[in-house]
């Protein structure tokens, strides 16, 4: 059973699909935090004058082991090449810079096969910009997540708080609207809405609500 969820960035995607995952026993999968591993692997190691050389970020693709685990309390961290990136990934310096990432198809085309290579080890619950419509267009299971821009900037804003990171209210906004603007319009996988994929609005939905009609739908199959 493969579970396909994308939509925006701070509609609450990965939270809902980690809960969902963890109710079904499920593996979940965070596609989202897998470019933004490549990001930080790339302003750590292949920036010149603050840009990404993307033919040195490339090239060290094969070096990259990126991957996930549970800690006791069940709450998932990324890992890159042994280290817990988890909190690192989620900075605004990273956000800036990710939507740019993921646009070139070649570092796109070595996550994917990482992202079903992953998917065989068992029931999945997947959640990203482009599950449903690439990297599992035949999923048993498609949502798409929205929510309003101001909405989903003061979660980031809130959930970077939380990390010990204080970030303008106005920066976070635009750079999810940015982001969004570049994952439409990118020309490989762009962001989009499967004519066969449920809407999910979170703007005035708690997650116990979003979580509960998730359920019913999936429950019933």
């Amino acid at each position: 059973m493969i579970i396909a969820i994308d939509g925006y960035s701070s509609t609450g995607k990965s939270s809902i699909s980690k809960r969902l995952a963890k109710s079904l026993g499920y593996i979940h999968i965070d596609t989202g935090a897998m470019y933004r591993a490549v990001t930080l692997y790339g302003i750590r190691h292949c920036c010149k004058n603050g840009i990404i050389d993307m033919e040195t970020l490339v090239n060290a693709l094969p070096q990259l082991d990126i991957y996930f685990e549970l800690d006791s309390e069940n709450r998932n961290y990324t890992f890159l090449n042994g280290e817990n990136i988890e909190n690192e990934i989620r900075s605004i310096s990273v956000s800036e810079k990710v939507s740019e990432i993921a646009k070139n198809k070649i570092i796109r085309d070595f996550l994917v096969e990482k992202q079903r290579e992953m998917a065989k080890k068992g029931n999945i619950v997947m959640d990203g910009r482009d599950i449903g419509s690439v990297v599992f267009p035949n999923a048993d299971f498609k949502f798409f997540f929205t929510a309003n821009a101001d909405i989903r900037a003061l979660r980031r804003v809130n959930q970077l708080a939380k990390t010990g990171k204080i970030e303008d209210f106005e920066t976070v906004k635009q750079n999810l609207i940015l982001r969004d603007t570049i994952d439409s319009n990118r020309e490989t996988s762009p962001l989009l809405q499967t004519s066969d994929a449920i809407e999910v609005d979170t703007s005035h939905r708690t997650k116990e609500e979003t979580f509960a009609f998730l359920m019913d739908i999936v429950g019933k199959k």
